[in-house]
């Protein structure tokens, strides 16, 4: 028999190697792998290092002292910290606003009629300037001897008030130069939200007799559901990490009557009046187990959501 009679063995599909059996499993976490150890390193690891650093008295520099549960129990006692989580607790009460306010003024751009592409591009102009710029600018409204509320209040003959410098309005003052980037923010989204409407289902509506707070309701809202969603956790987020517009505007003042636990965690662990890394850390989980608790809240009712709607 010479050797072209000889059979010749063809690798069968269990002879290929591993990776060529599942590559298609496999090339998903491969594009996934840096942005999951970017994430892993810098996010989770510095979150869990912070928990540790929690429990001891270190000034960043020396040795650290390991004392437990003590900066948590000097939480207790201290009342720049209430002040702070109370603020934390308006900012996110008040600044909720933001998202019926970014639903009204999406429905009001989402018309056709001359100039609209002008509105669109005023109610959009907040998203894109910096939260410092943001800042300054109600900084200046508010000053009481050249901004616009001075102006008005000596218009009208009466003394204006210093916001920024009263204890009783430093806060909704603030809330309220953050609503503005925030409302053009969630504008977009339901702006995007409107564009993926079924006009099926509004036509259907309005044979139906629908119109006005009932078409709404009862047919467009339920179809904004995920833009609703994405929303509310980014700006009970934003509220909650709220730094930037106290840094600018009044950096905790007056008398810390305006902190935030965020501005409050940097002021105690790395401004000049600070350097205790272990008290700071130990604000920082307070706060980071509040955002916790409201995103796991918020990610549980969509899986709820999601499970319906199947």
């Amino acid at each position: 028999m010479t050797d072209a009679a000889l059979p010749v063995s063809t690798p069968g599909p269990d002879d290929r190697s591993w990776y060529k059996r599942n590559r298609l499993a496999i090339a998903p976490w491969l594009f996934l792998a840096p942005a999951m150890l970017f994430f892993v390193v810098y996010v989770i690891a510095p979150i869990f290092q912070s928990i540790w650093i929690s429990f001891f008295e270190w000034d960043g520099l020396g040795d650290a002292v390991w004392v437990g549960m003590r900066n948590y129990a000097e939480l207790i006692d201290d009342d720049r910290f209430y002040t702070s989580l109370w603020n934390n607790v308006l900012w996110l009460v008040l600044y909720m606003l933001a998202v019926p306010a970014g639903l009204f003024v999406a429905l009001f751009l989402n018309q056709t009629v001359t100039g609209m592409r002008i509105y669109k591009s005023l109610f959009f102009f907040p998203f894109v300037i910096s939260q410092v710029v943001v800042g300054l600018i109600f900084t200046w409204f508010y000053n009481p001897n050249f901004g616009v509320v001075g102006e008005i209040w000596t218009f009208f003959g009466a003394t204006p008030p210093s916001i920024l410098g009263d204890e009783r309005f430093v806060t909704y003052g603030i809330i309220f130069a953050g609503l503005w980037p925030q409302i053009a923010y969630c504008m977009i989204l339901y702006l995007t939200g409107l564009n993926n409407v079924n006009p099926e289902q509004i036509e259907a509506g309005r044979l139906d007799g629908a119109k006005g707070w009932n078409m709404l309701w009862h047919v467009v809202l339920p179809q904004l559901r995920p833009a609703t969603f994405i929303a509310i956790v980014v700006t009970v987020i934003g509220a909650l990490r709220s730094f930037d517009m106290i840094a600018i505007m009044t950096q905790g003042g007056p008398y810390g009557s305006s902190n935030v636990l965020a501005y409050y965690m940097f002021e105690t662990a790395l401004s000049e009046y600070g350097f205790r890394m272990g008290y700071g850390s130990a604000i920082a989980t307070v706060l980071f187990l509040i955002m916790l608790v409201y995103i796991s809240y918020f990610l549980y009712r969509m899986y709820l959501d999601e499970k319906d709607a199947r």
